[in-house]
């Protein structure tokens, strides 16, 4: 399997249409090739590239803010002599000064699947930004590790925000070049937007169904984004984001367990078992002890689960993560009917609207959570129609 970015380096032809303009760079920590070397080092070193600025989105370019809401200035690359503007920090959107900088933006971000991570906002924010000022943009296709399969719901209208930019899935399961064509066309954008797709790569392809395995190597494309299965738990495990139980961080499995001092989750295990038992299947989930180092109950002791899809008892199919998260909360909500779960705090540049809200897009998930009387069923019934509207929306931009 060969990146965009190593089809980019390898092809001459493929780069010729950069030679005489300024060319940009927008990456990250793992933005590299299969050997290590980061795509603003390997760019710099063709000699038909020119480059005249770069972006690092959040967490910046070279991966140096470590938790969620911690900006990143701009500054100038010692070695290129190049500005490096900040997308998470005064600003979100790029400015008119910093499009002035470039005419073709090269994109190379490794994304993780999921609707909410900000690196797709970016990536839409640029798509409309070029698409006002006459610029060119090329995304330099990677993987998608939590692979093809759908779910959640798609972003409701009213909902956008820095972690819901547009109507997408949940888990959309595209690229990020095939998300570029899709949100394009959709938004009817009039961009001049090229993928640079990769070569031999195969979604569907076990042991990683997404994920190159032993061909490339993980390099956390957020700080807390740690390991396959992170990626694969997120869709659902990222909702706890906006509730006051634990998600894991101060601890080395951020994002791949639940739990909180006060609550204990063999029982919630059990209830989930007892509401639906089928929402479990995919993944080894089993009880767990924890206690965070910083952030949600530092210090504190967490009774907690920790969902494993790195064993053989994961069946990529039918992992749901969005349910499976959703039915903890349902146990949680129905063994403790008075526990405040909503976390009510800023939450990625919004104060008004509920951090749960934002993440699920919209408040149909919450509703469900406190409604005593609702079921995984209609859980189910809301969420279908969605999946296999988006299956339909994604399909004629599948390149893979």
């Amino acid at each position: 399997m060969k990146l965009g970015l190593e089809n980019l380096l390898d092809d001459p032809a493929l780069r010729k249409p950069l030679e005489g303009k300024r060319v940009a760079m927008l990456g990250h920590p793992p933005s590299l090739t299969r050997e290590g070397a980061h795509a603003l080092d390997a760019l710099g070193h063709c000699p038909e590239i020119s480059l005249a600025s770069a972006f690092g989105p959040q967490h910046g370019m070279r991966g140096d803010k470590q938790d969620n809401m911690v900006e990143s200035d701009t500054y100038t690359d010692p070695r290129y002599g190049i500005p490096v503007f900040s997308l998470y920090g005064e600003v979100r959107y790029p400015t008119d000064e910093m499009m002035q900088s470039f005419d073709v933006l090269l994109i190379d971000l490794q994304d993780i699947g999921t609707r909410i991570y900000t690196y797709v906002t970016t990536l839409v924010y640029f798509l409309k930004a070029c698409a006002e000022h006459g610029k060119t943009i090329w995304v330099l296709d990677r993987p998608n590790p939590a692979g093809r399969p759908i779910e959640g719901t798609i972003l409701e209208d009213g909902w956008e925000s820095f972690v819901g930019a547009g109507p997408m899935m949940m888990r959309h399961g595209l690229t990020l070049g095939e998300l570029a064509k899709w949100y394009a066309a959709q938004a009817k954008l009039d961009v001049d937007l090229t993928v640079i797709p990769m070569t031999g790569y195969d979604p569907d392809a076990a042991p990683g169904y997404g994920w190159p395995v032993h061909e490339l190597p993980w390099v956390n494309p957020s700080p807390n984004a740690s390991s396959l299965n992170m990626a694969r738990c997120f869709p659902g495990t990222v909702l706890i984001e906006g509730t006051t139980l634990s998600e894991g961080r101060g601890t080395t499995i951020s994002l791949e367990v639940v739990g909180a001092p006060d609550i204990d989750f063999e029982k919630v295990l059990e209830t989930m078992r007892g509401l639906s038992a089928d929402w479990l299947t995919g993944a080894l989930i089993r009880s767990c002890f924890f206690e965070p180092t910083f952030h949600k109950h530092v210090g504190a002791l967490c009774s907690g689960l920790q969902i494993h899809t790195e064993t053989g008892a994961y069946a990529h199919e039918t992992f749901r993560p969005y349910r499976l998260v959703a039915l903890l909360l349902k146990a949680v909500r129905q063994l403790h009917p008075d526990y405040e779960i909503w976390r009510d705090f800023p939450y990625e540049y919004e104060t008004e609207r509920l951090a749960i809200d934002l993440l699920s897009g919209g408040t149909y998930l919450r509703e469900w959570v406190d409604d005593a009387s609702a079921t995984p069923a209609d859980f189910d019934a809301r969420l279908e129609p969605d999946e296999e509207t988006w299956a339909e929306m994604r399909r004629p931009h599948l390149i893979y």
